[in-house]
């Protein structure tokens, strides 16, 4: 093969690796928001109409939060396999695990049918989506980012970053088109409901068939052959870099948090609620979430592309401020109840959480080196979800419920926003370092006050052996 041949090839394969892993992710999260818009607007009055209505749309909100606390144990078992046995594999099995899940929830029967077995059934396959969400977005970051030339790894790394708008975008229209197609609610809360679950086991396949096609990460390539795939991953990252974690989590968490406020459930209920006097239809607001999920996607890329000129630490950094001066205004629209102020606050509120959002798989791959990458990024995103977003909706419903304002949950979103900024600024840009298994990136400190690669003195609390 000449040289041209070569280049085309490559080419080629660059481009399999950013279509696999923006519809694969895009596949993931169209079934986590699917189960989130119905955790808003379904599971109280279907599978909890027995603890009454509120406490029924608590219950209801919990259960999204309760699939984060398994996103760890997902995300520890995949990075453990990712870096051992290779990225691809790990990523094939997540996209079955979470499809499944989904689809069985909506064959599910109600307690009606089968009592309190449905509730149960319906925590244990949210738990499932919990465990493959864990181990998905890592894979997926690394085959994009680790694929990528180092001035483009923001733009590659944006494949997975996309899969979260446009799965929101997926899930929302397909559930205020199933709001209008069905005669009335009764309607849509037996089966209406039920066709976007069932949908995604014709997706999964869809996502099977893409990936399947794509080779291995150059990076894990590159330490099979040289002999330096680790043998305890996960043993290590704790040992050598369990600060870096915590921290990179820290960085994230806001905007899982932020995130899940317009897109967990609580802008949903709050505005559609008969007690709301602005209250508007379940149509109008998903129809509203969906159409402003397009703006979202420019952004990000936006912010990604600008990552790659500028630095993912800068970025983040813009980001933060800018999230933080668009909290007020988006609750301010919802208390207004006009819908056209509201989707303009909407969509500059999640355009700001875009340019974190946009950056985030070039910033999380480029803080860890490369043995113990996989398991480094899925556990520190996986910790940022539970951090931040876990319980988002739950948080800020209850918050609203006890002080009858909108903004006590805008300084909710706004201290966590306080807290990813100051540990954004604790780390060390590594935009365009060596990503190899051999990179000598990493033997400094990841952090701004501690010692820089290249310099004498070890750190072992955050330097491997």
């Amino acid at each position: 093969m000449d040289r041209t041949e070569t280049v085309t090839a490559d080419r080629r394969q660059k481009r399999r690796v950013v279509l696999a892993t923006g519809v694969g992710t895009t596949i993931e999260w169209y079934d986590f928001f699917i189960y989130a818009q119905a955790s808003a607007l379904v599971f109280g009055p279907v599978f909890f109409k027995s603890l009454g209505a509120q406490a029924g749309l608590l219950v209801s909100l919990a259960t999204v939060g309760i699939s984060f606390l398994f996103r760890p144990v997902g995300a520890l078992i995949a990075g453990h396999f990712g870096d051992k046995v290779g990225r691809r594999r790990m990523l094939v099995i997540t996209l079955f695990l979470m499809g499944g899940a989904t689809a069985l929830i909506g064959a599910l029967p109600t307690p009606d049918t089968i009592g309190v077995a449905a509730p149960i059934l319906l925590l244990v396959l949210r738990i499932a989506q919990g465990l493959s969400a864990g181990g998905e977005w890592g894979g997926a970051a690394l085959m994009a980012v680790e694929s990528a030339p180092a001035n483009r790894r923001g733009r590659f790394g944006s494949a997975p970053q996309q899969g979260a708008p446009v799965g929101l975008l997926l899930a929302t229209g397909y559930f205020a088109l199933m709001t209008a197609v069905t005669p009335n609610d009764a309607a849509f809360l037996s089966w209406g409901w039920r066709v976007p679950f069932l949908s995604s086991a014709v997706l999964v396949f869809v996502g099977y068939f893409i990936r399947r096609r794509v080779e291995e990460s150059p990076t894990f390539v590159e330490m099979t052959r040289g002999g330096q795939v680790r043998k305890a991953p996960l043993g290590e990252l704790f040992r050598t870099r369990p600060l870096l974690v915590l921290v990179a989590a820290l960085a994230y968490c806001a905007n899982s948090a932020g995130t899940y406020v317009v897109t967990g459930g609580f802008l949903q209920s709050y505005m559609t609620s008969p007690a709301h006097p602005g209250h508007l239809s379940k149509t109008t607001v998903l129809l509203m979430v969906t159409l402003s999920g397009l703006l979202w996607l420019v952004a990000l890329h936006f912010a990604a592309l600008l990552s790659d000129r500028i630095g993912r630490r800068t970025t983040f950094v813009i980001g933060w401020i800018t999230t933080i001066v668009m909290t007020f205004p988006l609750l301010l629209a919802m208390k207004s109840g006009n819908a056209a102020l509201l989707f303009v606050a909407m969509t500059l509120y999640m355009g700001a959480l875009m340019i974190t959002s946009g950056p985030l798989a070039a910033y999380m791959v480029e803080l860890f080196p490369a043995g113990i990458r996989y398991s480094g990024i899925a556990v520190a995103y996986a910790l940022g979800s539970i951090l931040g977003g876990a319980f988002a909706p739950l948080i800020a419903t209850a918050l609203y419920d006890s002080t009858g304002s909108v903004y006590s949950v805008g300084w909710y979103v706004v201290g966590i926003v306080a807290v990813s900024l100051c540990c954004t600024l604790l780390l060390r840009d590594r935009s365009r370092v060596d990503l190899g298994p051999n990179s000598k990136a990493y033997d400094g400190s990841s952090f701004y006050l501690g010692r820089a690669a290249g310099e004498v003195e070890r750190d072992p609390s955050t330097v491997a052996p």
